[in-house]
């Protein structure tokens, strides 16, 4: 039996993306989930060809705020629409004076500082305990690299990207904590997102877009909107540039991945079959199809 997968490129837009111009064939379709809704309907298209599926994560016009993303919904929703590799493009703070605003960052490791949000789709009547020591899949990672490059934008590949529960934006010891820990982005969405995706098995990587100095850069002492805003129409240009040349790289069929993320369940499951309560096992049958 064959192993090769065709690969169905899912992009989840954060602040300021909240579609994708030149998709053929596009149409924008209600995916239904049985752990809620949505943020938005999702936009099915082509993009040289290769199947896209988009998904503004905040909803068109932005009207959800990060701590009330149905985040379960959104991951579960993107898989039950074939998604095989997630790409979230997202809006962020530097922690660091080398990444100034415009700089993209394909991060490698977060930290998770949220607590308001449900984190995974495992509950009392199925346990597993997915890894995520390498919370980001590396083959997406050197695809988004390459093409940031090819596009001479302006790209650190690596770095870790603090996740606040927000919707304030940090306090100055906040931010100056953080930067002790080494941490080089901050922003407030991508945790449990990258949680969910490993649990649903899919590879994930997050682009991280620059759109301000948090507030521990002696010259912008306060974020203020209006500042943020003015980068991430910017940001969201350069961003659809990347998503148009990097879909395609990504199109090719392919084996499984290397990195395992397609496998993230083989031996996460605890819970004895026996045990398994049927109505989450039902709920579970996009995420963890593959094992049930």
């Amino acid at each position: 039996m064959s192993t090769e997968i065709t690969p169905v490129i899912g992009l989840i837009g954060g602040s300021g993306l909240y579609d994708i111009p030149g998709l053929e064939d596009r149409e924008w379709r209600r995916v239904h989930t049985p752990w809620g809704a949505p943020s938005d309907e999702i936009l099915f298209g082509r993009l040289g060809g290769v199947p896209v599926r988009f998904l503004p994560r905040h909803g068109r016009g932005h009207p959800t705020p990060p701590s009330e993303l149905n985040y379960r919904a959104n991951i579960d929703a993107m898989k039950r629409a074939g998604c095989t590799e997630l790409l979230s493009l997202s809006a962020v703070g530097s922690l660091k004076e080398h990444l100034p605003p415009g700089h993209f960052v394909i991060v490698d490791q977060f930290i998770d500082r949220t607590f308001a949000r449900k984190k995974s789709f495992f509950e009392s009547g199925c346990v597993a305990h997915v890894s995520m020591a390498h919370p980001v899949c590396p083959r997406l990672g050197d695809a988004l690299e390459a093409s940031a490059r090819k596009l001479g934008l302006p790209v650190t590949r690596g770095g870790t990207y603090l996740v606040m529960e927000g919707p304030q934006f940090s306090t100055k010891a906040e931010s100056e904590l953080y930067r002790q820990w080494g941490c080089s982005v901050i922003g407030m969405t991508n945790m449990p997102e990258a949680k969910l995706a490993r649990e649903a098995e899919l590879c994930y990587a997050t682009v991280a877009m620059v759109t301000d100095f948090d507030c521990w850069h002696p010259d912008h002492d306060h974020v203020t909107v209006e500042q943020v805003v003015k980068v991430l129409f910017s940001n969201a240009d350069k961003a659809r540039a990347l998503v148009a040349d990097v879909v395609p790289a990504l199109g090719a069929r392919r084996g499984p991945c290397p990195a395992g993320c397609d496998r993230a369940l083989d031996n996460a499951i605890i819970t004895a079959p026996e045990k398994r309560d049927p109505a989450l096992i039902a709920k579970l049958d996009a995420v963890a199809a593959r094992v049930f």
